[in-house]
């Protein structure tokens, strides 16, 4: 009734100026900004509105006067709105700036419907700005505001924590830093703890309000948020505990516990009090129990039973200060205990003590200060590197890891002690102890803000700690590889250099990836490391599993630097037959002889290209690895062609003649159709020849090497180089290298190879000591060695030269010789059967017949003379190879079909033309006959035509035909029955000798004594 005396346009100044003050005192307030400006823009538009209504004179109206009445109401509760928001707290304002923008929201909408009241019967007086009337109510009345995301995701995380329970220190440093941060609020203690000592004020007004989910809501705000380590003044807490140590100091060192007093506990459940709360009887309940009790519909004092005409609850601040004060006191007695109990080195009471501590922290976040306070920190650290009971080190561990969670100052503390490293070398101990210490070392790598970088970089320059974590990456226990993997991939993202050391340690997926997807100066550096790196067969194996050779072949095509780090290691990895599998499959081979063969190409990676070409070739089956990448066989003849020409370019150094000899020397010794191409196409002989005399020992080894296959095809421009002054010295210390059998095997195959009717070059080797060497090679050599050893000491025993046969055998070869008749190598014994035979062959000539008269089977006792060859013999004066005692190993010899042709060949020097029978009476005594026989029934078509060559000098015996007639029958009818399509040489032979049995057989002879009986 008021409102209709005072005249309209004396309202509607009144309004117009608290339009102006609300919307001025809409801008200071602190959050929500964005609203409440748009709410102030609203409200100077409404202003012009207003003046223009009082510029027009206002009719005069019920409906207007009502209008400005509802209009001045609305702005009235904006403006309380804004008083409300203005000076409040700014982490409580944050917390609910949800509701704030709903709140700021509906008042605007609601001054919008106002000026459209206000606006209708004043139509003709606003008809001039109608149309900005009309948008503003519009857009008033249609408003919607919402928080900004930055905030609103604070608020989500929190009201989600707070679901969740999350009430762990960590948390809530995280929401400490990120809702001062958003507000504005420095992180100091005395600044947050004025803003918590805000959300309690509000929390005793939202109780006084009964607004219980309000005051839920705060409590579990305020409990968390003063868990974080700015909501508490270090000084102030470790004040408040010497304090507390003070009051205990007067409690005997048995006392463990001090008992709450009765007042502390609540009359509903019997427990000690928390929240304590007072009715208007002036009893105290917990504030949860009592508020149940009320729930329940019941309206008396549960203890006096009074009934309740006010059902108010007030908070008993003092009572829940001393409750405070108690548990306080009894956190230091239990503090004191600990330590005392981890001071006395007793497992059982360490355990005991680590859980307490446990128990505490579980209690009271304030707790991890009061415990580093009282110094059971470094107690605990030095337990971890002291005690040597694994249950004991893994529960310190543990408990260490609830002492620094989200505390930063507790893992600084563990971070500069010793404990450091404690904790790193407990990574390499059993599961159950590498599990709580990988589980401590995440904790404190991590800060408010995710990792601690400073930290990870400590931790990478530990000696240790990359390897332990590359190892836990493979433990049994799947969470502490997952965690390990965690820090190992954010210490790579902190520097590259981890990457390298966790390849070190045997993790190189990392690496390998990083060579493949990394910028070209990432590979670089990643390649060299691999260079540098110590690593044995199975590392280079197992790179080559991981992918690593396709990206090296990429980086062929890269800068010089690139290349010659990808050869580098390739030259590396080629030594594993997996990796050359790889190479040969990815197209590498045919990239590297490009490569190497290109003009303009720099020595050193023509080395690296050579270095490779020489491991892929190195094995007997190397040619395989040289295909394209489709798998198809390279042409080999163009490369044994460069090769050669490297020889050929004075300017090439050892390091590329050296493995491109070796190449060569494998292409060659790949296929003897190659070996000819060498020589006959690309003159190789003569180009490797000078080699000789090269002043690198493993040239001239690959030399003679080569020169040994090219002997085959071009002795005679060997000969002539040998020839030479010096040319020959070379050759013979090859002979006589002993430290290298696959040189020593090389070079005498050489010799062998060359004309044995070069006496010149006979000469020169007995000159030079050859001979000395070779039989050397008989004595200390491999079995390859030893073979072409033998072949060539085959220009040494040439019948038609006895005086280089007297020579050989005054240097002991005969019993060499006889020796290798029973070798392993069949190749061995053929051959020391042939040259034996070489030297029988001249036993007749020097055999001095016996001077005494009559028949051959009398012999003077006085001089016996030889039964084979009918005079005085000896090793060393007639090579007899019956007085080398070598007879029973030929007759062994006859046995193997590999070696029966030279023991049959040998054996017929002892069967005389001219005197046929002194010969076949050794060989029967010998038991040579039988196995010779024999091989008519087994042997190859060139072995029995040489057995049916020595029976027929045998069967010249009329004694041999007696005795063994009747078995030769058997044997040659079966050759002489042979089909006459069949070997019609071989048929007439062993008929020749089937007709001296028969013929023989009709005579009368008397038996030579021994023969048949």
């Amino acid at each position: 009734m008021a409102l209709e005396i005072i005249p309209i346009g004396t309202i509607l100044a009144v309004l117009t100026n608290q339009v102006i003050k609300t919307a001025h005192a809409a801008n200071d307030v602190l959050i929500e900004k964005e609203s409440f400006n748009v709410l102030s823009k609203h409200l100077r538009d409404i202003e012009r509105v207003l003046k223009e209504l009082q510029r027009q004179e206002l009719n005069e109206s019920q409906a207007a006067r009502l209008a400005l009445e509802s209009l001045e109401a609305d702005v009235k509760r904006a403006s309380n709105l804004i008083e409300k928001y203005r000076d409040r707290a700014r982490f409580y304002l944050l917390v609910k700036c949800r509701h704030i923008v709903k709140e700021v929201e509906e008042v605007t909408r609601d001054i919008g419907r106002s000026l459209a009241e206000l606006s209708l019967p004043n139509t003709e007086v606003l008809s001039g700005i109608s149309d900005q009337v009309n948008r503003l109510q519009n857009e008033m009345q249609r408003v919607e505001f919402e928080a900004s995301q930055s905030q609103l995701q604070i608020v989500d995380k929190l009201n989600q924590g707070l679901r969740d329970q999350k009430l762990d220190q960590g948390f809530a440093n995280d929401m400490v830093e990120e809702i001062a941060k958003a507000v504005g609020v420095p992180i100091e203690p005395s600044e947050i703890s004025k803003e918590l000592a805000s959300f309690r004020k509000e929390k005793e007004e939202a109780a006084n309000r009964k607004e219980r989910a309000e005051v839920f809501f705060l409590e579990q705000v305020i409990q968390l948020l003063s868990r974080a380590d700015a909501a508490r003044d270090y000084e102030e807490v470790k004040k408040q505990y010497l304090e507390r140590v003070q009051v205990i100091a007067r409690y005997g060192a048995m006392q463990r516990y001090i008992p709450p007093l009765n007042s502390f506990k609540c009359h509903i459940n019997r427990a000690v009090m928390v929240d304590p709360v007072s009715l208007c009887t002036g009893t105290t309940y917990e504030r949860a129990s009592i508020e149940s009790w009320l729930d329940s519909g019941e309206r008396t004092d549960p203890e006096t039973g009074e009934f309740l005409e006010d059902t108010t609850l007030r908070s008993n601040l003092p009572l829940r200060q001393s409750i405070e004060e108690w548990r306080e006191l009894n956190y230091c007695l239990a503090i004191r205990s600990a330590k005392e109990q981890l001071l006395s080195g007793i497992g059982l009471s360490v355990k005991d003590a680590l859980s307490r501590m446990q128990d505490l922290i579980r209690e009271s976040s304030i707790n991890k200060d009061w415990i580093s306070i009282a110094e059971l920190t470094d107690i605990v650290v030095s337990i971890i590197g002291s005690s040597n009971n694994g249950d004991v080190k893994r529960k310190t561990l543990i408990t260490l890891k609830d002492l620094v969670e989200g505390h930063a100052r507790n893992k600084e503390k563990v971070v500069e002690s010793n404990g450091w490293d404690y904790i790193i070398c407990s990574l390499g101990h059993d599961s159950s102890i590498s599990e709580a210490a990988i589980y401590l070392l995440y904790e404190l790598l991590q800060d408010r803000t995710g990792w601690n970088v400073s930290v990870c970089r400590k931790l990478s320059q530990h000696s240790s700690a990359i390897l332990f974590l590359v190892t836990l990456l493979k433990d049994s226990v799947r969470e502490s590889a997952q965690i390990a993997e965690k820090i190992l991939m954010e210490l790579f993202e902190i520097d590259e250099e981890n990457i390298c050391r966790a390849a070190k340690s045997g993790w190189y997926r990392p690496l390998i990836n990083l060579i493949v997807q990394g910028p070209e100066s990432s590979r670089i550096s990643m390649v060299k490391a691999l260079v540098d790196m110590q690593l044995v067969d199975s590392n280079f194996k197992h790179l080559g599993e991981e992918g690593v050779i396709p990206p090296l072949l990429e980086m062929l095509s890269g800068s010089f630097e690139s290349k010659e780090l990808s050869l580098s290691f390739l030259v590396k990895l080629a030594g594993s037959r997996a990796n050359k599998e790889i190479i040969a499959a990815s197209g590498g081979v045919p990239l590297v002889l490009n490569l190497m063969f290109s003009p303009q190409i720099r020595t050193i990676i023509v080395v690296k290209c050579s270095e490779i070409l020489e491991k892929l070739s190195c094995d007997d089956d190397g040619m395989q690895f040289f295909v394209d990448e489709r798998g198809t066989q390279l042409e080999l003849e163009p490369i044994i062609t460069n090769l050669l020409a490297f020889q050929k370019n004075p300017n090439s150094s050892h390091n590329v003649r050296r493995p491109a000899l070796h190449a060569l020397l494998a292409i060659c010794r790949f296929e003897a159709g190659l070996v000819k191409k060498a020589v006959l196409a690309a003159n190789g002989v003569s180009l490797v020849l000078p080699l000789l005399d090269d002043s690198d020992s493993k040239i001239r080894d690959t030399a003679i090497n080569l020169l040994f296959l090219f002997s085959q095809h071009e002795p005679e421009g060997i000969v002539e180089y040998l020839l030479k002054p010096r040319r020959l010295e070379a050759l013979v210390g090859s002979l006589e290298n002993d430290d290298n059998n696959d040189v020593q095997m090389a070079a005498a195959g050489l010799l062998a190879n060359l004309p044995k009717s070069k006496r010149a070059l006979t000469s020169k080797l007995l000159d030079l000591g050859g001979l000395d060497a070779i039989l050397n090679i008989l004595k200390t050599g491999n079995t390859e060695a030893k073979e072409n050893a033998l072949s060539a000491l085959f220009r040494f025993t040439d019948p038609t030269n006895i005086e280089t046969q007297k020579v050989l055998v005054d240097l002991g070869v005969y019993p060499l010789l006889v020796d290798l008749l029973r070798d392993d190598s069949v190749t061995v014994k053929a051959r020391a059967a042939a040259l034996i035979g070489n030297l029988s062959t001249s036993s007749p000539k020097l055999s001095i017949m016996s001077k005494s008269g009559g028949c051959w089977c009398f012999q003077s006792s006085r001089t016996p003379s030889c039964s084979a060859h009918g005079g005085i013999c000896s090793v060393s004066t007639t090579f007899c190879l019956l007085q080398a005692n070598a007879l029973p190993d030929f007759v062994n010899l006859l046995y193997e079909e590999v070696t029966a042709y030279e023991a049959i060949q040998t054996l017929s020097t002892l069967v005389l033309e001219g005197s046929p029978q002194r010969g076949a009476n050794v060989l029967h005594h010998a038991g040579a006959i039988k196995p010779l026989l024999h091989i008519l029934t087994r042997g190859s078509d060139s072995l029995k035509e040489e057995a049916l060559g020595l029976l027929e000098k045998v069967f010249m015996s009329k004694q041999m035909v007696e005795c063994y007639g009747s078995t030769a029958r058997l044997c040659l009818a079966g050759l002489t029955g042979r089909n006459i399509h069949e070997d019609g040489h071989l048929r007439r032979k062993a008929a020749k000798v089937l007709s001296l049995t028969e013929r023989s057989s009709r005579l009368s002879i008397s038996p030579i004594p021994g023969i048949l009986g």
